[in-house]
């Protein structure tokens, strides 16, 4: 059986690539944790490391564990941070997962407002994961709820979903741009003017996406840089260095240096959606489910 603390040794060596400093950081001697490393290797019959006298790294098979272990340790903490709320008599608590739009466009801080404002004594974790990760914790039991940009099959024997938000994407543009008061924004207007694309962490292949949504709607963009979430975009956008594309509910998070314009041709959204277990274990977990939902109505 796989021994934790042995898991936590071999990401801090892993992520330092060095003995000496993972020692430092774990507050350990240098050769205990080189024992607890190898006693790791022989149990796995796996190379984790290629070794050399200035530094240690990652085999192309210790990259992948590492990947796996990460998933296995975040798993571990939030059972034993529902362990210790049980123990506390705090019917669980609630474990969420969410996306970054999720916090956004509001949907999530607003049912944690009202939770909070009827149930001040529950206590909330939140963990900011993937979609495909929020579904295994899920799965596992380890998520009360999670807040994802796609649903689960509709056929998934575990797990079912509910569309919370469909937000329209706007055009943001410096104030000063020539567009900002055009009386018509036409897809010719947008073609090769300096974009900024926000990137989608749940897309490997975003970028190809974005350009093919622009192409289809009539134009090509000429990308510049690159925000990795839409706030960013916005003030790149105030700073006169191009256009993006965001939700209306980010409209609120734009200054007096962005302008920001429908634009009815284009047919493009972000969605995100409430993702739960088919079975309830505990009334808290279906409460506020239930809160969250009714924000959609």
């Amino acid at each position: 059986m796989l021994d934790l603390r042995q898991l936590r040794y071999f990401v801090v060596v892993a992520e330092t690539e060095h003995v000496g400093r993972a020692a430092e950081l774990l507050h350990m001697s240098q050769s205990p944790l080189s024992r607890q490393i190898a006693q790791l290797e022989k149990h796995l019959g796996l190379a984790l490391f290629e070794r050399s006298q200035q530094r240690i790294r990652l085999t192309a098979d210790g990259r992948v564990f590492l990947t796996e272990t990460r998933a296995l340790l975040r798993h571990a903490d939030r059972l034993e941070n529902l362990g210790r709320r049980l123990g506390r008599g705090e019917e669980g608590g609630l474990c969420i997962g969410y996306v970054s739009d999720a916090m956004n466009a509001g949907v999530l801080p607003s049912a944690l407002r009202d939770l909070h404002g009827d149930r001040p004594d529950v206590h909330v974790a939140l963990y900011r994961m993937t979609g495909a990760e929020q579904f295994e914790g899920l799965r596992q039991r380890s998520l009360d709820i999670a807040f994802v940009p796609e649903p689960p099959a509709e056929d998934d024997p575990d797990l079912t979903a509910a569309l919370l938000l469909e937000d329209p994407l706007l055009l943001a543009l410096p104030a000063g741009h020539p567009l900002a008061e055009a009386a018509e924004i036409r897809p010719a207007d947008l073609d090769g003017q300096p974009w900024i694309a926000v990137e989608n962490s749940q897309d490997p292949g975003w970028r190809d996406d974005f350009v093919a949504a622009c192409a289809a709607s009539g134009f090509t963009p000429d990308i510049r840089l690159e925000a990795t979430e839409p706030l960013t975009a916005l003030g790149l956008v105030a700073s006169g260095l191009g256009l993006a594309l965001v939700q209306r509910s980010m409209r609120h998070g734009s200054s007096q240096d962005v302008v920001v314009r429908e634009l009815p041709w284009l047919h493009s959204s972000f969605r995100l959606w409430a993702a739960w277990h088919r079975v309830d274990l505990r009334p808290v977990v279906s409460s506020f489910r239930g809160r969250v939902l009714a924000l959609a109505e």
